[in-house]
């Protein structure tokens, strides 16, 4: 039995960024061998963004990078140059899978799109994410998750007031579309172990973020509401929101909470020791009602209670509650280490780093981060040497031409 879920699966991955290299790091950190595209002519934005090693720029020293790129090989080409495409072109008949994250005239013009690949391996399954598909009128617009969270409309539902939009940190779009990604390359994979065939999978990040929104669509398409900034507001929970506690460190602290009934509204407030029977609380609806006026009361109460603690309290009495953490917090936070979250891997150039554990367990065929993202071009000899058979003298003549680059 294999070891690993995927196991034996064989990936050549051109995707960079966001969508792309997280999907492909689901199946390479569950045994697939991925053998990752880059270019020194165009690198890959993350290799060049923070957080950095020791706090020092360098094309070998993202976390951010590295975090996306666990348990994968990588090699570079100019794919700008005929001889660099005459080796992908060696490389396809190995790869199960192709994947693709350019938008839809890359790989057209290389030659390398889906019907090209296919001549060369006939049940080839080949994966394209970028913005918008590869149809319709603005499938050739560029851009990243940024623009497509605004794109998507969860740039105008985040935030206070209509005035004032509060994106989400980062782009949001590129941690939604790999779900489904990678979820259509196994549906793909499994086809082609029942059926002998490949297939291409088109998939946008514009469709696939919208899933995220279904229940503000339906909403919209049963009722005509259009859904608008709220900050913390709930339609189901009173109160509900991040209530500022007491300071630690000179740091602030705040806690999330969550009331769904006037039974828990009675258990929160004996915690708190909300006295009294203000007669605007008195019902969900009520506070509902009166929400602007319940946060404010809630807020002054906790104020005087430690974060840590006060979760304690109230998740004791029956009442969802848990601190807002920071990053300090989340790296020393209990349950993460119970659960062995946090992996060490040696990097060639940064040394010994930390990058998150897989999101799943499953108990046949656990995953692993294999192995530390590689540094530009770190497998170019293994690949171009031991698996195409070019001879030193060939891959050195080819680096020199900057083919190999």
């Amino acid at each position: 039995m294999s070891k690993f879920a995927v196991e034996g699966v064989k990936i050549l991955d051109f995707a960079w960024v966001g969508v792309g290299p997280i999907t492909t790091k689901y199946l390479a950190d569950n045994g697939a061998e991925v053998i990752r595209v880059e270019s020194s002519t165009r690198l890959d934005v993350l290799r060049i963004a923070p957080p950095w090693k020791d706090a020092r720029p360098g094309i070998n020293s993202s976390q951010f990078f590295a975090s996306y790129n666990s348990s994968k090989k990588g090699i570079t080409l100019d794919l700008s140059k005929p001889a660099a495409r005459d080796l992908v072109k060696r490389l396809v008949p190995w790869a199960d899978v192709v994947v693709e994250s350019f938008t839809p005239k890359a790989m057209r013009n290389w030659g390398l799109d889906y019907e090209h690949l296919r001549e060369l391996r006939p049940d080839l399954i080949m994966l394209s994410t970028c913005m918008q598909g590869q149809t319709g009128p603005n499938a050739l617009y560029p851009g990243f998750g940024q623009l497509m969270a605004a794109l998507s409309g969860f740039y105008y539902i985040s935030g206070y007031d209509e005035d004032s939009p509060c994106p989400p940190y980062g782009a949001y779009s590129d941690f939604v579309a790999p779900r489904f990604s990678a979820s259509a390359l196994l549906a793909a994979l499994d086809y082609r172990r029942r059926t002998g065939s490949g297939q291409y999978i088109d998939m946008s990040q514009y469709e696939a973020s919208l899933h995220n929104l279904a229940p503000a669509l339906i909403d919209y398409l049963a009722t005509g509401r259009v859904l608008w900034p709220r900050g913390n507001a709930s339609d189901r929970y009173a109160p509900h929101g991040a209530y500022r506690c007491a300071d630690e460190d000179g740091h602030e602290r705040w806690i999330a909470i969550a009331v769904r009934d006037d039974a828990e509204w009675r258990a929160m407030r004996s915690v708190l020791g909300i006295g009294g029977d203000d007669a605007r609380f008195a019902s969900m609806k009520q506070r509902h009602n009166a929400a602007a006026e319940l946060d404010s009361l809630v807020n002054s109460f906790t104020r005087g209670f430690n974060a840590y603690d006060l979760t304690a309290k109230l998740q004791g009495a029956g009442v969802a509650a848990y601190p807002v953490q920071n990053c300090v917090d989340l790296h020393q936070d209990e349950n993460l280490e119970a659960f062995g979250f946090w992996h060490w891997l040696d990097h060639k150039e940064m040394g010994t780093c930390v990058y998150e554990g897989l999101e799943h367990r499953m108990s046949r065929t656990p995953g692993t981060l294999r192995s530390a993202a590689p540094v530009l071009g770190q497998h170019n000899e293994e690949i171009f040497g031991g698996m195409l058979g070019l001879s030193a003298a060939e891959i050195e003549k080819l680096k020199k031409e900057n083919v190999i680059i």
